[in-house]
């Protein structure tokens, strides 16, 4: 779903009220987990915890005027989509996700590339999701992020 805001908290304020608790809830456990160096702010119209210019002026290889992005988050139109990039990027990451998932998780796990589905509101891995933010800071997502994304 397109919301049209132009911070964070005016994309919030748009959102359904079901929707609204856990987007907040993902948010104040993201931004509490993430390691120092990640800036918050809207990114490709949904919540974006990026690399800012500050620490990484090479630029984004697809929009040279983004910031590196790192995480999003939005609610989509049947789910709530958790983007982490660093998962795409880091096999042994991903391993250790899919792994875990289920120990956090009655639900089957609904993922693409980066992208984490969660269709049901009542069955979301908050401890997982922030486990998984301390896993990387924001130069060893630079290193990944040049030696396996970049062109």
């Amino acid at each position: 779903m397109k919301y049209e805001a132009k911070t964070p908290d005016e994309y919030i304020a748009q959102l359904p009220q079901e929707r609204k608790v856990v987007i907040e809830k993902l948010r104040g456990i993201i931004s509490k987990n993430l390691p120092v160096g990640f800036e918050e702010l809207l990114s490709y119209g949904m919540l974006g915890y990026v690399v800012p210019h500050s620490l990484y002026p090479t630029r984004y290889h697809v929009q040279a005027e983004l910031p590196l992005p790192f995480i999003n988050l939005a609610s989509q139109k049947n789910f709530i989509a958790l983007y982490h990039s660093g998962i795409y990027a880091d096999t042994a990451l991903m391993n250790w996700f899919k792994n875990e998932y289920p120990v956090h998780c009655k639900h089957k796990l609904d993922m693409g590339k980066s992208c984490v589905r969660f269709k049901s509101m009542h069955d979301i891995p908050y401890e997982l999701i922030a486990e998984l933010c301390t896993k990387m800071t924001p130069t060893e997502w630079i290193s990944l992020y040049e030696k396996n994304i970049k062109k």
